[in-house]
């Protein structure tokens, strides 16, 4: 079959590779129908993210049509239509038994080595390095499933695939995120970043009742999408963001703030600088800027949301803000397994179509392509859904 391969930074190529087996009774064969490239995606195509190996196949956003199940598995038949959540689940440990399925304790083969880095073990995911399991991606035509008697959901008949495809991964990201902010009615919530899992953050926080988004990025594209979803714009590279959100809210600050950016920030003044420099000479693995700004414009009492992923240890992070101003912050991958049957009821009742971010449709054989446009933000791309 095709897939899209990692093989170093900058390089990503589409290779014959063979097709995925059944491994394990519980293990599923998916031909993928649609795919897409995650903004997770571009940490590892520019090399940020340890444990890739030349030839691994990429991606975590993708669904399609059970060929093949293995003999445990009683809720697929061949035929069925799925989309696949991003993080690998058991189902049955201490974690998934509590709707934390992100966090479950048996899906990590290589748990050792995330267990060095952060203490305990996250689940394993899809395209994701080594670090979280070294399983194969859905930038493919086919792909291996573990644990599809938890993992797939099937689709009902009448929805197009662009309309349930982010359900894997950046529509229940900008919900969880949303959520973790704590909303109540009359709020204001900061946003940066407007990628995709911006764009879903920003219709997320008015589902939960939020009166107020403003939206920070530097992108037109991006500002002028989430313009569309009523957000309030702040283009950081023409206002001083801190000053503008105390002008916009007296003074008080939002009442949560939200870092849908992670580890690749990009800024306008010393600081940010200061991260680039040693970022590049790895005495930093991550990029916070974002997570400094949010952290002191959010309102004394309010909440930090932090979607955008971080993969190790940052410097000059504000701690002596989080404490004095009482501050609340909630983090973490996804835990999709809980929102796919609420979105998907929001989608059947119309109240969200998410194919409204898709800007780009190529072939697997476009993927390259698509890296390359998706990371210099060319061709006003946000979000490219790949078609194998």
């Amino acid at each position: 079959m095709k897939a899209v391969c990692w093989h170093g930074a900058n390089d990503v190529r589409v290779d014959t590779v063979p097709d995925p087996k059944i491994l394990n009774p519980r293990d599923a064969i998916i031909k993928i129908t649609s795919t897409a490239i995650c903004g997770s995606d571009l940490h590892l195509y520019n090399g940020f993210i340890p444990t890739m190996e030349p030839g691994d196949i990429l991606g975590h956003e993708f669904m399609g049509e059970v060929v093949e199940v293995g003999r445990e598995v009683k809720n697929l038949k061949v035929g069925d239509r799925v989309v696949v959540p991003f993080t690998i689940s058991c189902g049955n440990c201490f974690f998934c038994q509590r709707d934390l399925s992100s966090l479950c304790d048996n899906s990590n083969p290589n748990a050792w080595m995330a267990e060095k880095l952060y203490g305990h073990s996250p689940s394993g995911l899809f395209g994701y390095t080594h670090l979280f399991g070294g399983y194969a991606g859905g930038q493919a035509e086919y792909v291996r499933v573990p644990f599809a008697d938890v993992g797939p959901f099937k689709i009902p008949d009448g929805l197009t695939d662009e309309q349930v495809l982010f359900l894997t991964d950046i529509f229940p990201t900008g919900y969880m995120a949303a959520e973790n902010c704590n909303i109540q009615p009359g709020d204001t919530v900061a946003i940066w970043g407007c990628g995709p899992v911006g764009q879903f953050a920003i219709r997320s926080a008015f589902m939960l009742g939020a009166e107020r988004v403003i939206a920070i990025d530097r992108i037109p594209e991006r500002l002028a999408m989430a313009k569309a979803g009523n957000a309030e714009i702040i283009n950081y590279e023409e206002i001083e963001v801190g000053a503008a959100l105390k002008e916009m809210t007296g003074g008080r600050g939002p009442d949560a703030c939200m870092d849908a950016v992670g580890m690749e920030a990009h800024g306008t003044d010393a600081i940010a600088l200061y991260d680039k420099v040693k970022q590049a000479v790895r005495l930093e693995t991550d990029r916070p800027m974002v997570l400094r700004q949010a952290i002191v414009a959010c309102r004394k009492g309010g909440t930090v949301s932090v979607p955008g992923v971080y993969g190790g240890f940052i410097d000059k992070f504000p701690m002596g803000s989080v404490v004095n101003k009482a501050l609340t912050l909630k983090s973490g991958q996804t835990h999709v397994h809980r929102y796919l049957r609420p979105l998907l009821e929001r989608v059947q009742n119309g109240e969200i179509d998410p194919s409204f971010v898709i800007t780009h449709r190529l072939s697997l054989d476009e993927a390259p392509h698509g890296y390359e446009i998706f990371k210099h933000k060319k061709d006003n791309c946000i979000k490219i859904v790949l078609k194998p």
